[in-house]
């Protein structure tokens, strides 16, 4: 399989079937604390990268061959998967072949577009990311492409929350000295009672990092920083 990889039991997702929609590593960003390596292709380009009719053939094939019960078809890979303008257009062939719910994890840079925001609708969750919203830090953390601030990201979230009829889990990645200050949990607490996700999923590197250097939050830490995001806040 060229797209498909999986199934994969998921600690949130369950029994998920990936699906990537970019080459390797060609990305927004850079994070340090990605686990499959440094982005190769730094990107804010959005075009076909991979062609939808062939990932759907290749998901028909799939079905056709496998019988597993799978909880979600997970649009992640390895890269940003709504750099590929085929997503809307995925999602909706996806829903015509399969009863399976379609999951869409992104880093959430280009959520600021009304036409991102509009192709994902189809999808029956969303797991965006937000580390912060601290510029610097954001720059720190995430690395993102030039082209791309945190504001827009949390303008761009709020929209969706309003706009998307599915659910929302919203992942933190916390870096042991990077994103984890009290303060900059404070300010990112401000941005989420904004954002309303169903769900705030508050987690830390475990593995092999594409920064060498990177460090987890310990976990009296973590459980403070729940305690200040409140009840929707889950450690995972």
């Amino acid at each position: 399989m060229k797209y498909i990889y999986g199934p994969v039991k998921s600690r949130r997702l369950g029994l998920s079937l990936g699906i990537t929609l970019t080459p390797y590593k060609i990305c927004s960003f850079d994070c340090v604390y990605c686990q499959i390596g440094n982005t190769s292709q730094l990107t804010c380009e959005r075009k076909e990268y991979l062609p939808v009719i062939e990932i759907l053939d290749e998901l028909k094939q799939w079905l056709e061959q496998n019988k597993f019960k799978l909880d979600y078809i997970t649009f992640s890979g390895s890269g940003e998967p709504t750099l590929n303008t085929g997503i809307g257009e995925l999602i909706l062939g996806i829903k015509k072949i399969t009863p399976v719910a379609v999951a869409v994890i992104t880093n959430a840079s280009f959520l600021s577009s009304q036409e991102v925001r509009r192709s994902l609708g189809g999808a029956d969750l969303i797991v965006p990311s937000l580390d912060t919203v601290v510029p610097g830090v954001f720059k720190a953390i995430d690395r993102p492409h030039d082209g791309i601030n945190i504001e827009d990201i949390v303008q761009g979230l709020v929209a969706l929350r309003r706009e998307f009829s599915g659910k929302i889990w919203l992942e933190v990645m916390l870096v042991k000295g990077i994103n984890d200050d009290l303060r900059y949990i404070k300010k990112l607490k401000s941005a989420l009672e904004r954002i309303n996700p169903d769900i705030i999923q508050l987690n830390s590197p475990v593995r092999v990092t594409a920064q060498a250097d990177i460090l987890p939050v310990n976990k009296s830490k973590l459980k403070k920083i729940k305690e200040i995001l409140g009840e929707k806040c889950v450690v995972l």
